[in-house]
């Protein structure tokens, strides 16, 4: 019987049918974290349906209705992330931020409503659609794409090819998202986003202040001149001052907090969603999970984040090359920040942005984009990386069927960092 000569291990960052971008199991514990975290959105929706209706003078059912229906289209999203080749989105960045252009526009130009006076949503008879989701989305692959470039051709310290385009993208994002739409919450989220993604493609922390320090410039110039502003700050430094003014939300926050005790007063009795507390089903949510659930509910629901963000953050060290890094490390910082804002508002430990908190808040445009974010992080963790060094004494031991399958997902020793000149493991 003739004898098989022995498969030789594969090289970190090898090409061709065996490269260690071949496809494998992907990472199913984050789509259960993802499962748990609507889940824990749609019975608290569910729960507060009552009041919300009784507000508004519709059905018992309309509230939930419309967030199984969101999350309905936000499956379609996730599939549609989930499968389609992942370095193909680049050719995706053109047409997302033509649409984020003209979503903006007809954003800023479609008549308010006296209930939300700010020029961020695009109404069409009962739908809604929130401008500033697809401009995350755009900026997101455009982002990657352009920082991958710039690692690629060397010039992640350059002043010219790479500082200056992310200071004017920032500066237009200051100009149009916090002072034409008055959203500065989205703002700070697009921020988090362009430095952690720059950041951690190479950008020297140095530079990383400088803009650090104009964005604080620009904090000032934006919140100074405007008194509800003003006021969020004052209201934040000190809320009881004016429970019945401009900080009413915030007191009323802290009232739900705090009646949830330990375990929570239970599904059927809240009380301030009834109308005392604002947004109860977007903003203020985490307040109404606090009352029902209590402080165990309540940590039980960070802890879950946690462990969602641990997830993309395993993700992100093991992925496949740099454009799908910067894109899982942008997604990790979009919510990550948009989580840490909302949270904080609600105990008071940041002043009150308008922000939803992922998964759990009541809104279709909040929950499509979140789930079409967690299709593309699931989406590279098919292809993430567990390298070997073929030097060491510890490969040696190993059997040759784990030498060749260096991008099993149940690949854990001997991990290497990324280089961020290469886009492979050291």
């Amino acid at each position: 019987m003739e004898r098989q000569a022995p498969r030789r291990p594969l090289r970190a960052g090898s090409r061709g049918r065996d490269s260690s971008t071949r496809k494998h199991k992907p990472d199913y514990i984050l789509v259960l974290l993802s499962v748990l975290l609507l889940v824990v959105g749609l019975i608290v929706v569910y729960a507060i349906s009552p009041g919300l209706s009784a507000q508004k003078g519709v059905g018992e059912n309309y509230f939930v209705t419309k967030q199984l229906t969101a999350i309905g289209l936000g499956l379609v999203a996730f599939t549609a992330a989930a499968f389609f080749p992942y370095n193909k989105w680049r050719s995706f960045q053109r047409p997302l931020l033509i649409l984020a252009i003209l979503a903006t526009l007809i954003a800023l130009i479609t008549p308010v409503s006296p209930e939300y006076p700010a020029h961020r949503w695009i109404r069409f008879g009962g739908l809604s659609l929130q401008s500033v989701e697809i401009v995350k989305m755009a900026l997101l692959i455009g982002m990657a794409a352009f920082l991958e470039e710039r690692i690629r051709l060397r010039q992640m310290h350059s002043t010219v090819y790479t500082l200056r385009p992310l200071v004017v993208m920032l500066g237009v994002v200051g100009v149009i998202i916090a002072i034409l739409q008055r959203d500065f919450g989205s703002t700070a989220v697009i921020v988090a986003m362009t430095a952690a993604m720059a950041f951690v493609a190479g950008l020297p922390l140095m530079r990383v202040a400088q803009v650090g320090a104009v964005i604080l410039v620009a904090l000032m110039i934006l919140i100074l001149p405007f008194s509800y502003r003003r006021d969020r700050i004052s209201t934040f430094m000190n809320p009881e001052r004016d429970c019945q003014d401009s900080g009413y939300q915030a007191c009323q926050a802290l009232i739900a907090v705090g009646s949830g005790g330990l375990f929570g007063i239970g599904l059927q009795n809240s009380g301030q969603a009834f109308g005392y507390l604002p947004e109860a089903a977007n903003d203020s949510i985490f307040a109404i999970v606090s009352e029902k659930f209590g402080f165990v509910g309540a940590s039980f629901l960070v802890c879950l984040f946690g462990l969602f963000f641990a997830r993309i953050k395993n993700i992100m060290e093991r992925a496949p090359d740099n454009f799908s890094r910067l894109i899982v490390v942008g997604i990790l910082a979009w919510m990550s920040t948009q989580a840490f804002i909302n949270i904080g508002a609600m105990i008071g430990l940041l002043p009150l942005k308008g922000i939803t908190l992922p998964f759990i808040s009541y809104g279709g445009t909040s929950v499509v984009f979140v789930l079409a974010a967690v299709g593309m992080v699931f989406n590279i963790s098919r292809y993430t990386t567990y390298t070997v060094n073929e030097g060491t004494d510890e490969l040696s031991t190993l059997s040759s069927e784990r030498k060749v399958h260096e991008n099993r997902a149940d690949w854990r020793r001997n991990r290497r960092p990324y280089h961020s000149d290469s886009g492979r493991r050291a």
